[in-house]
């Protein structure tokens, strides 16, 4: 296994961890900002607030995403185990 064999393994791992990763941390902070705006406005200081809202949005993207995220896990996964005999020798 050469260097650049590891260097591009590593890559893709980033990237997967990065696809998958992605669209439950948008939806967390597109609902803190917008629940951090409300609660400035309002000035209501409450932490179940923020924490229970942003839980139920995560748990939403969660099960719409979760079909795609189980995909690109499967297919990485596919690829790596289809590549390990050329990675060997």
């Amino acid at each position: 296994m050469t260097p650049e064999n590891v260097m591009d393994l590593a890559h893709r791992m980033l990237l997967v961890t990065t696809l998958i990763a992605a669209p439950l941390l948008l939806i967390a902070l597109i609902a803190g900002l917008i629940i951090g705006m409300f609660q400035a406005a309002t000035q209501i200081n409450e932490s179940t607030l923020s924490f229970i809202p942003k839980l139920l949005l995560l748990v939403l993207t969660l099960f719409v995403a979760g079909p795609w995220i189980l995909r690109v896990l499967s297919d990485f996964t596919h690829d790596l185990y289809t590549s390990i005999p050329t990675m060997i020798g």
